[in-house]
């Protein structure tokens, strides 16, 4: 999302996103797509490492209270992010040769420090 509109929620998740991003691109990841939707689900973020197809979520939480972000990533969002990176490659042929990983950026706190958790889930895992 663009401008100031939205939410607070919205944009305090926009900018999560943004800090995101930022954080794959400074490792040297090249950010292909953002908010990928579809109807099987979104994908927050996908970025290509090498030969490596990555699909990124971002989670943000304002405490670590209740598990922090990385808790939000349940059995079900993880489904709905598989089945997206599904129809992603479904659509365009050209990603069909890259292995997948599924990485998690996770930011719990104003402020805090984006831990990235690389392979953070795989299809099949629960």
């Amino acid at each position: 999302m663009t401008g100031t509109g939205g939410s607070p929620r919205q944009q305090a998740g926009a900018a999560a996103e943004q800090r995101a991003a930022l954080h794959l691109e400074a490792a040297g990841l090249q950010l292909l797509a953002r908010n990928y939707l579809c109807r099987m689900g979104e994908l927050d973020l996908v970025a290509r490492d090498g030969d490596v197809l990555v699909i990124a979520e971002v989670r943000m939480r304002i405490s670590r209270r209740f598990g922090g972000a990385a808790a939000s990533i349940t059995w079900r969002k993880r489904t709905r992010i598989i089945r997206a990176a599904r129809h992603l490659l479904a659509r365009e042929p050209a990603l069909q040769g890259l292995r997948v990983r599924f990485d998690a950026l996770l930011i719990d706190g104003a402020g805090a420090d984006v831990e990235w958790i690389k392979g953070a889930f795989s299809v099949g895992s629960r």
